[in-house]
């Protein structure tokens, strides 16, 4: 299956210390949890999560929560409820 799906994610949450060098680039380790079949009061379908170490998630500790995340699109070309997704208002500065 298919999906276009839409994130809005709030920079100022991300834990910078967790942010990783890579061969070409600098990365996030993040998860996203859909719901694909019902939308949430505000018309999202899931949330984004920053990821922890496999020692925190053993203790039960938690990354914050980065933002939600939306269904608007599925293989069929069908919209998903609340497309509302926002044009880039250009590079915010971190």
């Amino acid at each position: 299956m298919r999906l276009g799906i839409a994130l809005k994610i709030d920079v100022k949450k991300i834990e910078k210390a967790r942010l990783f060098q890579g061969e070409k680039a600098i990365y996030l380790d993040a998860t996203m949890f859909v719901n694909t079949g019902e939308a949430d009061q505000y018309g999202n379908h899931g949330m984004i999560t920053q990821d922890v170490t496999k020692e925190e998630k053993d203790q039960n500790i938690k990354g914050p929560i980065l933002g939600n995340c939306r269904l608007f699109w599925t293989a069929g070309g069908e919209q998903g409820p609340g497309n509302n997704q926002q044009e880039r208002a250009g590079d915010i500065p971190l």
